[in-house]
């Protein structure tokens, strides 16, 4: 009996970008196409489509800059050396190492922002995770958490704030006064479930982990791309008090002169795939697709959610609507939506709203951006996040976080 005709076996770089193109990259390309078709039709008036794109076109220059940068730092073995003198000054205790990387993930997303956070102190974490012989997932799901929980003290610690800091007619000082008390219950509610769903002893299964030796550069071209690629971070965080709107540009020009560095003494390491085409695709086609929701119905929608009442149950409100459907979502639209309903002056309704769509987004994977690049330099590192514990986890941090720091807004105001 004659086999069987076999069809020609696919071209190896059409197999191989099959697989690169999971069914995340599917999506992000058909959320797109899809706002595309909402420009295309009408849906979308094509003037709101170009002022959404001119709103976040900052942001694109910076997220594509930024993860360039911290890629190139993360060759350049930056990360590995943070991720052991973090593990050495803890001395092999996992209760040190728990408070340190708490602290440490807090502050660089109060003093910066959360997207540098989860792009430049995620590498951080998961490098320490295989000297160290610590799970990774305890690290990763630190940075992720605190990203977002961690996010509401000063106008520059998330982009929502920038966004709110006009409306509520707030300088720096004043933000903090009333935010200083909501961002405390937040770190303390996540600190609690960090320790319980993921650093306990139960979780870890070690009492103790290996302190590692301090990584140190092997030749002059190491060196070199080390302190460059180092150098280049710290003036990328120091530039960012000072550049205001302009972060996207201070994120550019770091990446240029690490990418310059790297031409020079190690070319092979500048490829396509560095560049974070995926998550540029999935924001440029939210920011069409919701716009184009919110003029059909979800405006609407968030006026239900969120009310007038401007009494205590409506502040919890307003908090649980903007942590609702940043879930559904993105946190970004999600504020953006809710923003636009709730009147001048009602300051307490406007920063509850803030607080839904900053310490809520920790439940699905799309909530905010900075769990998108967390969760992007976790496959990228090949670590495994249990997505049903991720979504389980999340939403009872969501919901306990977000009631947490709303109560602590009352309190303040």
């Amino acid at each position: 009996m004659p086999e069987a005709q076999q069809e020609p076996d696919s071209p190896p770089r059409a197999r191989s970008a099959r697989r690169r193109l999971g069914v995340l990259d599917t999506v992000r390309l058909g959320l797109l196409v899809a706002g595309l078709l909402c420009v295309a039709t009408g849906l979308l008036p094509r003037a709101d489509a170009e002022a959404n794109m001119r709103r976040i076109a900052p942001l694109l220059l910076f997220l594509g800059s930024v993860i360039v940068l911290a890629n190139l730092a993360r060759r350049a073995k930056v990360f590995d050396v943070i991720a052991h003198r973090l593990a050495i000054i803890a001395g092999g205790n996992y209760a040190g190492l728990f408070l340190l990387c708490v602290l440490f993930a807090s502050i660089t997303t109060t003093v910066l922002n959360l997207d540098t956070t989860a792009v430049l102190l995620t590498p951080v974490m998961l490098a320490l995770a295989v000297p160290a012989r610590i799970p990774p997932l305890p690290l990763a799901m630190t940075t992720l958490w605190l990203a977002n929980t961690a996010s509401l003290l000063l106008p520059v610690s998330n982009l929502t704030n920038l966004l709110a800091a006009d409306r509520v007619a707030l300088d720096a000082t004043g933000f903090a006064a009333r935010m200083w008390l909501p961002q405390a219950l937040s770190i303390a509610v996540t600190m609690v479930w960090l320790w319980w769903w993921y650093w306990r002893r139960g979780e870890r299964g070690t009492d103790r982990y290996v302190v590692p030796e301090p990584i140190r550069p092997a030749d002059a071209r190491e060196r070199v791309l080390l302190y460059a690629s180092g150098g280049a971070c710290v003036l990328f965080v120091l530039a960012i008090p000072l550049v205001g709107d302009n972060i996207g540009i201070a994120a550019a020009v770091a990446a240029v002169l690490v990418v310059a560095v790297f031409a020079i003494c190690d070319r092979s390491a500048l490829r396509w795939s560095l560049f974070p085409w995926q998550l540029l695709v999935f924001v440029s086609g939210l920011f069409l697709v919701v716009p184009t929701l919110s003029a059909h119905g979800l405006s609407t929608l968030m006026d239900h959610l969120i009310g007038d009442d401007t009494s205590g149950p409506g502040i919890f409100r307003a908090a649980g609507a903007g942590a609702a459907l940043s879930n559904v979502v993105n946190n970004l639209p999600a504020y953006t939506a809710g923003e636009v309903v709730i009147a001048h002056g009602e300051r307490n309704q406007l920063l509850a709203l803030l607080i839904g769509t900053n310490v809520g987004p920790v439940v699905t994977p799309w909530a905010s951006l900075a769990t998108l690049l967390c969760l992007e330099f976790c496959r990228s590192h090949e670590v495994r996040v249990p997505m049903r514990k991720f979504v389980l986890t999340g939403l009872v941090l969501g919901v306990a976080a977000t009631l947490a720091a709303t109560a602590g807004l009352l309190i303040t105001g």
